[in-house]
């Protein structure tokens, strides 16, 4: 008899550790993308770096304008303001999940003043007399709330909201790398839009001169009128350009204050002194797989993959017990100067087991619920890592196909200053009317900025290629 009392007794307390063996979901493997990639790209199992800073990338494009800027919209943007907000409202909540994991302890301190009734109910009947009296209750107690978390609901689901913080601490990292891109992108772009006006700007003063010559030539009967007008048509047409152009550089002025954090009006940002070096950084012709592993968005893809795992963890540990101790500690006395003494003390202890018996399939779908959000994740990385492949193939396909386009455009920009130089001649020499100039000058001036749009969008392909690698195609270091 006393062998078999041993037996449940030893059945009671090892049952629980063997429940939550079986209730415990394994660890955490990450999934395997390598059918994803081509086998030239030498794909391996991804270890993302995402907490690492993507550091001052933009430093590559050696202009001191960008980085002045590009420091700017990383501490004034709002965007990233709120973004680092809701990182630390995220890393609270993973403290919050944390603190389960302990128990809980509450001090409790009351004073009570308490008149009784002269007519109030008595328990038995009793001849005795009832009368008023008052009463006074001094208590101080500690009170303890502690769930033993034996079948790992609450580490999972600390492990959850923990993997969740990571997320956004990455997604934190996306926003910061997209805003500087789109910055950069915006300067460029402003750049070559500063080219464009300066040759706006010598296309108006060349075509002034030239009509105020044909002006007078016309009137001195050297030329006829045609001649003067088209002058007067093409020197308008330029004006209207330049105003044009004018607008578009002031609208991405505006946009790269907003970025910044900043009104318009308080962010002066000066015509660039020369052109722009029609050659961005050069790219490495190789670019090892493993770059992809800084990107910020597979790093928050893959930890919100774990939390929903985590979260399997914590919906089937919700169909075993929930096993809590609750207890009460303290003093409590009728009389302050006696509160403390030894027959004042009072105190209880109250285990408490909750168990599931019928919840009409809701445990059962909760499971099944947490499951599908896991295939849901894993199906959004996967398509994060698909998606960053493709943007480095576009960036890089772009950087190419872009400097190929702007090779032959600079050579038709020479055939086009030529051809007006040949036809100013020809209309000196009296052998062309003066439309024939115009046109040569007109097509110069279109090659002119057709080459300036060229050189902004080899830039920006070379600033995609740059966010689509996570920060820099440098592989050593950030």
């Amino acid at each position: 008899m006393k062998n078999a009392k041993l037996r449940a007794l030893r059945a009671i307390i090892l049952f629980p550790a063997l429940v939550a063996g079986c209730a415990s979901a394994s660890d955490f493997k990450r999934p395997d993308a390598s059918e994803l990639a081509p086998a030239d790209w030498r794909w391996k199992v991804a270890e993302p770096t995402a907490e690492m800073p993507k550091g001052a990338w933009w430093r590559l494009y050696g202009d001191t304008e960008l980085n002045r800027l590009e420091e700017l919209a990383l501490s004034g943007n709002q965007t990233i303001a709120a973004a680092a907000a809701k990182v630390e409202q995220a890393r609270a909540l993973a403290r919050m999940s944390k603190s389960q994991l302990y128990p809980n302890l509450s001090g409790n301190g009351a004073y009570q003043h308490q008149r009784l009734s002269g007519n109030r109910p008595l328990p038995i009947s009793t001849p005795m007399e009832v009368t008023p009296m008052d009463t006074d209750s001094h208590s101080l107690s500690l009170d303890m709330v502690y769930e033993l978390d034996l079948f790992g609901r609450i580490r999972h689901g600390e492990a959850s909201t923990r993997n969740q913080a990571v997320a956004n601490a990455a997604d934190l990292e996306t926003i910061r790398l997209t805003i500087a891109a789109d910055l950069a992108a915006n300067y460029f772009a402003l750049r070559a839009k500063d080219v464009d006006v300066a040759s706006l700007q010598r296309a108006v003063e060349l075509r002034q001169d030239t009509a105020n010559i044909l002006g007078e030539r016309f009137h001195k009967g050297l030329i006829p009128e045609i001649d003067a007008s088209q002058a007067l048509t093409e020197l308008a047409s330029a004006k209207a350009d330049l105003s044009g152009a004018l607008r578009e550089r002031a609208t991405l002025a505006n946009a790269i204050a907003l970025l910044c954090g900043r009104a318009p009006a308080s962010l002066d940002i000066a015509p660039a002194a020369g052109p722009m070096s029609e050659n961005p950084p050069l790219v490495p012709a190789g670019i090892p797989s493993r770059l992809l592993e800084r990107r910020s968005d597979i790093a928050a893809a893959e930890r919100r993959l774990e939390a929903r795992y985590e979260e399997i963890g914590a919906a089937r540990a919700a169909c075993f017990p929930s096993i809590s101790l609750v207890g009460s500690g303290g003093y409590l006395s009728t009389e302050a100067s006696s509160l403390f003494s030894g027959d004042s003390a009072t105190w209880s202890v109250a285990p408490k087991v909750s168990l599931p018996l019928f919840t009409a399939g809701r445990t059962k779908a909760e499971v099944e619920r947490a499951k599908a959000a896991y295939d849901e994740a894993l199906a959004n990385y996967r398509q994060s890592v698909l998606a960053a492949m493709r943007e480095v193939e576009d960036a890089l396909a772009s950087s190419a196909y872009l400097a190929e386009e702007q090779a032959a455009q600079m050579q038709a920009l020479e055939f086009a200053r030529h051809t007006a130089d040949l036809a100013a001649a020809r209309y000196q020499s009296g052998l062309v009317d003066y439309i024939t100039v115009a046109t040569a000058e007109r097509n110069v001036l279109a090659q002119e900025r057709k080459s300036a749009l060229l050189t902004a969008q080899r830039y920006a392909a070379s600033v995609r290629l740059v966010k689509a690698l996570g920060g820099s195609w440098e592989t050593g270091g950030n």
